[in-house]
């Protein structure tokens, strides 16, 4: 399931793509931009969402070594981001996104003296450093929709209670996302979207949130994909 929406969305932004080539080629013939606009080509957003639920494994059976099975549970999604339009219609944004939450897991510990299988909870901090790029529609004055991707990555700090140990990763990050800005005067607006956010884990590799001790040395292709709702503010800086 994660696959497939994860393809869809990658399809669907990539029509986004080739629709702004095709309307840039139409806007070079249209008259500049007042001097108004070209002055407010800085913005900034901040950030206040819900990420949901996601479930994690590495499809190996119970029982059997490296076997592993944890739950993302969901939490309050905050951050910033600085936005810099190239043009009315799109530009790019530097954002960085941070969630704390818990994740319960289950490992099989072949590390132990007796190896067998164990159960924890381990609290989460999620920091997201992302680029994204902004492709937005002037529907009218007041509503501005607005799609885009993002890539980057995501450092990752887990702690076991149960044993106090602590670990970090940082992982290869990206995201997708469709909302609208809503402006309520010339320079402040409310922001309301929907996003994916996928953390991706490669070969070779410990648990990127660790569990433990037995986090070291696990190889798993296991990725993570939230759905995030939420939106927040937009302000234009500038004259």
């Amino acid at each position: 399931m994660k696959k497939v929406l994860a393809s869809l969305v990658v399809l669907f932004f990539l029509s986004v793509a080739h629709a702004q080539d095709t309307l840039t080629q139409a806007t070079q013939t249209q008259p500049m931009q007042t001097q108004s606009a070209q002055t407010q080509k800085l913005r900034l957003n901040v950030y206040g969402n819900y990420a949901f639920d996601d479930r994690v494994d590495n499809a190996y059976s119970y029982g059997s070594e490296g076997f592993f099975e944890a739950k993302i549970k969901g939490s309050f999604l905050w951050g910033a981001g600085l936005e810099y339009r190239l043009h009315e219609t799109y530009g790019l944004e530097l954002m960085y996104l941070r969630q704390d939450t818990h994740a319960p897991v289950s490992y099989w510990d072949y590390y132990s003296p007796v190896p067998g299988s164990k159960s924890t909870t381990l609290d989460l901090a999620l920091n997201y450093i992302l680029v994204g790029g902004v492709r937005s529609f002037k529907a009218n004055s007041k509503v501005e929709p607005f799609g885009g991707l993002m890539l980057g990555m995501a450092i990752i700090d887990s702690h076991n209670p149960e044993d106090n140990i602590s670990n970090s990763a940082t992982k290869f990050a990206w995201g997708a996302r469709l909302g609208t800005n809503i402006w309520a005067s010339e320079r402040v607006g409310i922001k309301l979207q929907a996003q994916f956010l996928s953390v991706t884990q490669g070969a070779g590799g410990g648990l990127y949130f660790g569990t433990g001790g037995a986090g070291a040395g696990i190889s798993t292709y296991s990725s993570m994909l939230q759905f995030v709702l939420g939106g927040g503010l937009v302000f234009k800086l500038g004259r």
